[in-house]
């Protein structure tokens, strides 16, 4: 079987190609043109050029593909530019769930993001409540 796989030149994202491997899985990593695939060396697995925000990259990486692996995330914590990692972890999101939709993957899944677990008022570790708000 066939799998895409967003995220995989990440620490989580990488396990997760070595993990699919072992289990006997065809693994195809959508990767963004300049990004360090240091923690893909000496896998075998075929890499495509993508972003999460651009369709049509994502519609020709999950050509053929049975199921998704969404791990990419924009993860920083306080960023300067919130809207940055709503439209990366939202909107990316919803598009690579469009183009799986679209060419009948069977399974998709997803591994969220620290980024959605706001950060409290009293400077306290996260938990699931606060939530992020999104960006005004």
């Amino acid at each position: 079987m066939r799998a895409l796989l967003t995220g995989a030149t990440g620490f989580v994202g990488s396990a997760v190609a070595r993990a699919l491997l072992r289990e006997g899985w065809q693994v195809r990593a959508l990767v963004r043109q300049n990004s360090n695939r240091r923690n893909l060396q000496g896998l075998e697995i075929d890499t495509v050029a993508g972003d999460l925000n651009d369709r049509s990259s994502l519609d020709h990486a999950v050509a053929g593909c049975e199921a998704v692996f969404h791990v990419a995330a924009d993860y920083r914590l306080g960023a300067s530019r919130p809207e940055e990692l709503y439209r990366t972890n939202v909107e990316g999101t919803r598009h690579v769930l469009d183009a799986s939709r679209s060419a009948g993957v069977g399974r998709v899944v997803y591994t969220s993001s620290v980024a959605t677990i706001g950060i409290p008022a009293d400077g306290s570790p996260g938990r699931e409540e606060p939530r992020s708000r999104l960006p005004t």
